[in-house]
């Protein structure tokens, strides 16, 4: 379906209308821009709202009329200046009768949002709401009051551009067993006007089947997709969905550097931005993506020849991430012209709208607003930005909306019903095995001394069991396996194991891997694993019972691994680098996830190969061959430093 500027009804005209429908003159409101908001047009809904018992108070419209009678009279003069003054005055007498309850809740949104459009007519500004969300990772079951907390924010504040930046997919039972198609409906729902795509919409990726499920996804989708740093040349599904350059008439399910949307009468810019260690942390396949600063640049430049003063950068690159990989705040100081940064990646929760006044020289600059609203759907991201003539931000304010304690809205309950009937019953499908002792998933930011991304832990030790033991089947020369500390995701309490909770261990469904590496090549990627230690790394290898590592971490990256010894016929053998040894690992660091170029070179060169289930399905069979499962840290890996 094409959308050609879709352009929305101001909030203050559908109350008019509403409340004009309901007088007892009969007479019919007619749809206008906002531009023709006047005096006597706020007269006339005080006066419905009067007779519809809006005021407690019976002298508060009287109030109200007689201050509109004097911006009538300088409206009729064409004295913009005194407009501009009185409508202040008007906003100020009416915030006082809300305080002290002479006129309702929806009297006062209903006049507040036609108060602010008739100033903004007259002092050369425009106004407009922006609702936000991003990092939802397969949180199904936080749609429902995510679209109350939407309608109820649209109800409070008014119409307003609806936008996500990416990570829709991954991390849940739901994205395991739907691919995202459950996550398309609410958003559809909730009718999102652009989505950028995040590491994470890459993560189902394939070497020989690309992205099917992504272009699914995308193809559901009503709404455009925006992608200004990513190139899907190489990719011939995606491709076919991608659109060039800045559109002013797109089409839902499509993909666009950037969009120029209408609303309310204004054209506004948006184009997407994705982190460019996506081709490290994700499994993008042939999918790849450019400096996301000389991407904005070129995007900012495109609409300025377009005419367009007011630009939102939808990014999925983090608020404050690493600088050397980029983020919204060095994107702000770094490239002038961007009115809105949009976020996600990161998770932060930005409970205030971030304002930018200088460039990265230090220099003053038109302001660049930023905002990111957390993470799984617990918030919901607002702001109202205003700009003056010239398209330069003025004012903002804005918060984030809490969802947790609203009501779940009816309809997306019953989307969610059925989607949450299977997966109810596969999480409570026992396997049939015990696990002894709680296996922890510990992170240095949940307050832990040990992490995942950074230490030995005896539930990586069990995954990398996992796999060399289903590695054996195909391959019995198989001397090590390997499991990246980023791809475990939660711990497992002790207990009989069920089904949902292996896949939210291992929600990524990456499939087993078999390289030939020479030792030199192995030592190289140990190096790697162990190059931000202490400090966390996704790429932190856990490793299989059969091998032995130490290093030492005070010594500079690169230059740290002191011996790794594998067991061969039962005894302990330092690894020859010259030798050439059959190592297994998913398909994701195979692939050089984390940073593990030297095992994607392999891979390149005809040296890797899928032979195996998904990562849950090793771990479950694994487990279910135990059937008691007691692991604990062993002391495979050591930090002779710590």
């Amino acid at each position: 379906m094409k959308r050609s500027h879709r352009k929305k009804t101001p909030l203050f005209l559908l109350f008019a209308f509403l409340l004009v429908m309901s007088s007892a003159t009969g007479v019919v409101a007619q749809e206008n821009d906002a531009d023709d908001i006047s005096a006597a047009e706020l007269q006339s809904v005080v006066e419905q709202l009067d007779k519809d018992g809006a005021f407690a108070n019976s002298s508060a419209p009287h109030a109200l009329d007689r201050h509109l009678q004097a911006v009538g009279h300088f409206e009729d003069q064409g004295e913009s200046d005194k407009v501009v003054e009185h409508m202040g005055g008007f906003h100020d007498l009416l915030a006082h009768q809300q305080e002290n309850q002479f006129i309702s809740e929806h009297g006062f949104a209903v006049l507040h949002a036609m108060a602010d459009d008739l100033i903004a007519k007259y002092d050369g500004t425009f106004s407009m709401n922006i609702y936000h969300t991003n990092d939802h990772h397969g949180q199904t079951e936080m749609f429902p009051p995510l679209v109350t907390t939407l309608n109820e924010a649209k109800d409070e504040h008014g119409d307003g551009l609806v936008l996500d930046a990416g990570d829709v997919f991954s991390g849940t039972l739901y994205f395991n067993e739907f691919r995202g198609q459950d996550a398309i409906e609410f958003m559809n729902l909730m009718e999102y006007d652009a989505f950028v795509p995040g590491n994470h919409e890459y993560d189902l990726g394939d070497p020989e089947d690309g992205h099917p499920e992504l272009v699914d996804f995308f193809e559901a989708a009503d709404f455009p997709i925006v992608a200004g740093n990513t190139d899907f040349s190489e990719d011939e599904s995606l491709n076919d969905l991608t659109v060039e350059g800045v559109c002013g008439e797109v089409e839902d399910g499509m993909i666009y550097d950037g969009i120029i949307e209408e609303h309310e009468g204004e054209d506004i810019g948006i184009f997407g931005l994705t982190s460019e260690d996506t081709a490290d942390i994700s499994s993008p396949m042939d999918v790849a993506f450019s400096d996301y600063v000389q991407a904005a640049q070129e995007m900012v430049d495109q609409f300025e020849d377009e005419g367009i003063d007011k630009i939102i950068a939808l990014t999925h690159i983090g608020y404050d991430s690493d600088p050397s990989v980029g983020n919204d705040l060095l994107l702000a100081e770094q490239v002038e012209g961007i009115d809105v940064i949009i976020g996600g990646h990161s998770h932060t929760t930005v409970e205030s709208p971030t304002i930018v006044t200088e460039n990265e020289d230090g220099e003053d600059m038109d302001p660049t607003v930023i905002g990111q609203a957390g993470e799984y759907g617990e918030y919901l991201g607002w702001m109202n930005v205003t700009f003056d003539d010239k398209g330069a931000v003025t004012d903002v304010d804005g918060e984030l909306m809490a969802t947790e304690e609203r009501e779940p809205d009816p309809e997306a309950l019953d989307i969610l019903e059925p989607y949450q009937d299977i997966v109810e019953d596969l999480q409570n499908e026992e396997v049939g095995a015990t696990v002894v002792n709680d296996l922890p998933n510990p992170r240095h930011g949940d307050g832990d001394e040990e992490s995942v991304r950074a230490d030995e832990t005896a539930l990586g030790n069990l995954i990398s069991d996992a796999q060399l033991e289903a590695a054996r089947l195909t391959d019995e020369d198989t001397i090590m396996a390997f499991q990246n500390g980023g791809g475990i995701r939660t711990s497992m309490a002790a207990g009989e194991v069920t089904v949902g909770e292996i896949i939210e261990v291992q929600p990524f469904g990456n499939r087993l891997t078999l390289l030939e590496l020479s030792g030199e090549e192995l030592i190289e990627m140990f190096e790697e694993s162990v190059s931000n230690s202490p400090e966390e790394n996704g790429g932190f290898l856990h490793i299989s019972g059969d091998t032995r590592l130490t290093y030492d971490s005070s010594q500079d990256p690169g230059e740290r691994v002191e011996t790794l010894e594998v067991n061969i016929d039962g005894e302990y053998e330092e690894i020859t680098e010259d030798d050439m040894y059959t190592v297994a690992t998913n398909n994701f660091t195979a692939t050089g996830g984390d940073g593990h170029d030297v095992l994607g070179d392999a891979y390149d060169d005809g040296r890797g190969t899928i032979v195996g289930d998904t990562d849950w399905e090793m771990l479950r069979d694994y487990m279910v061959d135990l059937e008691e499962v007691d692991y604990e840290v062993e002391g495979r890996i050591q930090d002779v430093a710590n």
